[in-house]
């Protein structure tokens, strides 16, 4: 990091360039609420299938700074353009806007997705609770009281206190926002991916001065510009296939039922609150793990077997795999049963009664892992305001064309035939696992269908 002639300094960030932070945002930056990010990887566990993918939330959270930056200036040249409808925004929402975007990921934990999102073990990150507590009586929040920043700060990222305009929230927790339109070309970067959306789909982007909307005018001279709607359907493609190919890849997702299953076993055994996982890093959190006492001989081995196994990638086996595309009449129940936050003892019941049938019929220890994620995993529905020819004035949420756009439908229709739940194992000959296929499938409910062949 080096310093400008006009009082910035200046980062260089391998996706971007040069990215210019403020002194007030390098005091943010050196907190120690924010430097913790340094070790939270992106993509979890995907380090294990992706070998470059180590980038961090920390350098993710600079990027999105950058991008917010740049749809802010997007916004102020269309407005200058159309100052009558579009909206300008001011040097001190730009202030609040750069600082929110700059924080917006300072409430991970480690591995969080895995932890939150895909197992629902803990509630998600971006709860505004979990930013109050951040945000609240702490280094970072002292810094942005400093900076007359906090309640603003708040407001943006939890959406309570104060009105904002709605565009203050849109900038960052939108579909297509700063967050996504970074982690998109940052992921393709470190995974080696090609998958890119244009850049210039951020020129699109305007404020509409009666509502306060960031919007995308897609109308020209009465007519719809198909190479905007077509650069937006470009953007949730490349998040699209990032989701198939690195979120829920199956080894990515084996590696995160581990290491989500070593934290309940810590947390059921009282040796792990939820709250010191706010103060972890992925390594520190490991190191923790592997050092934990359950108070119980078979618990600990089993944990130390499990961390054992995460630190040098012997991943446990797929044994079933339940797509929805066969499963679609029990997905409700499997969901339900399996996954609804704060209801794990079913689960964790079914895992060892199928642990105690795997030991009696192989005479060996075996550890079994049931994995099922929530009914809509990640979908984010394409709710980015647009403006198309024949709805007026009026911006309107990109799905409400849904059935005009086969591409968007496609993507509708594409996200829930993702969901799969998994029944991991530690057996690796594969006639046993076989064996225990037919045994995991007839103790699921009814109607189950199994697409993995061994």
């Amino acid at each position: 990091m080096r310093a400008s002639l006009h009082g910035l300094s200046i980062l260089r960030d391998p996706v971007h360039g040069d990215i210019e932070l403020t002194r007030d945002e390098l005091r943010l930056v050196d907190t120690v609420e924010f430097q913790r990010l340094r070790g939270i990887k992106q993509l979890g566990s995907a380090a294990l299938v992706y070998p470059g993918s180590v980038h961090t939330r920390f350098e993710h959270s600079i990027g999105t700074l950058h991008v917010c930056d740049r749809l802010l200036d997007a916004c102020n040249k269309n407005a200058s353009r159309d100052p009558a409808g579009c909206h300008r925004v001011t040097d001190e929402e730009r202030r609040i806007l750069r600082a929110a975007a700059l924080l917006h990921d300072v409430t991970h934990i480690p591995y969080g997705h895995n932890i939150e999102d895909q197992t629902g073990l803990l509630p998600r990150h971006d709860l505004p609770e979990r930013f109050e507590n951040v945000l609240g009586d702490t280094e970072l929040g002292a810094e942005l009281d400093r900076q007359n920043l906090r309640g603003d700060v708040l407001a943006v990222l939890t959406g309570k206190g104060r009105a904002v305009p709605a565009f203050w929230r849109q900038v960052v927790s939108d579909t297509i926002d700063a967050d996504l339109l970074d982690y998109l070309r940052r992921d393709a970067y470190f995974t080696g991916l090609e998958l890119r959306y244009d850049q210039r789909v951020i020129d699109y982007f305007r404020i509409e001065r009666s509502t306060g909307q960031m919007f995308v005018d897609c109308e020209k001279n009465g007519m719809l510009r198909e190479d905007i709607v077509s650069e937006l359907l470009r953007v949730l493609e490349c998040r699209y296939h990032f989701s198939e190919r690195v979120y829920y890849h199956h080894a990515k997702v084996a590696a995160g039922a581990l290491l989500a299953r070593m934290v309940e076993l810590a947390m059921r055994g009282g040796a792990l609150q939820a709250a010191e996982l706010q103060t972890m890093t992925d390594e520190s959190l490991v190191v923790r793990l592997a050092g934990v006492d359950l108070g119980d001989a078979a618990a600990n081995e089993r944990l130390q077997r499990f961390v054992a196994r995460f630190r040098r990638r012997a991943l446990p086996k797929r044994v079933l795999a339940l797509p929805y595309y066969q499963n679609q009449s029990v997905q409700d129940e499997l969901v339900d049963t399996y996954f609804a936050p704060g209801k794990h003892e079913a689960r964790f019941a079914w895992e060892q009664q199928m642990e105690g049938q795997a030991k009696q019929a192989f005479g060996e220890e075996v550890d079994i892992l049931l994995y099922c994620p929530k009914r809509k995993m990640q979908l984010k529905e394409a709710k980015t305001m647009v403006r198309f020819p024949g709805s007026g004035d009026r911006a309107m949420p990109l799905d409400s064309f849904v059935d005009d756009i086969p591409r968007l439908r496609d993507l509708a229709d594409s996200y829930p035939r993702m969901w799969k739940l998994y029944v991991f194992t530690s057996i690796e000959d594969k006639s046993k696992r076989r064996k225990l296929q037919a045994m995991c499938l007839k103790a699921l409910p009814a109607g189950c269908r199994n697409a993995l062949v061994l």
